[in-house]
């Protein structure tokens, strides 16, 4: 089971692709948004993901979940959202094998950090 604590989400129950990650005990200045997020999104090469991933701290998102979304729950430690995804297996810790796999195929990679974390999803082509 994937742990997620401090500046990210703990994982919790059923959340929908379009909600808004929130978390009511924030301020608005705390709140991270999607835009915000969204303009931090950059494609990567799987060579710049190896060091993080050799750190424990790469998050791999299932491709029908929206990338930015998924940061934004962890940024707004929405624990319920978060908890839901690992619950289902479509929000996890990158394994060995998915990063030998992009190392050997060079998928198309996006990526947001919130850290610790660097989220990252494959997207098809």
């Amino acid at each position: 089971m994937l742990a997620i604590s401090g500046c990210g989400a703990v994982p919790a129950a059923p959340t929908p692709v379009d909600r808004d990650c929130v978390n009511p005990g924030m301020n608005a200045k705390q709140q991270h948004s999607r835009q915000d997020l969204n303009q931090q999104t950059a494609r990567v090469h799987w060579q710049e993901l190896e060091t993080h991933f050799a750190r424990g701290v790469v998050i791999e998102v299932a491709s029908d979940l929206d990338l930015v979304e998924v940061a934004a729950c962890f940024a707004n430690d929405d624990k319920a959202a978060v908890e839901q995804w690992i619950n289902d297996g479509r929000v996890q810790h990158l394994s060995m094998a998915t990063a030998k796999d992009w190392a050997a195929r060079e998928p198309e990679l996006w990526a947001v950090v919130v850290a610790p974390w660097v989220v990252v999803q494959e997207r098809e082509r």
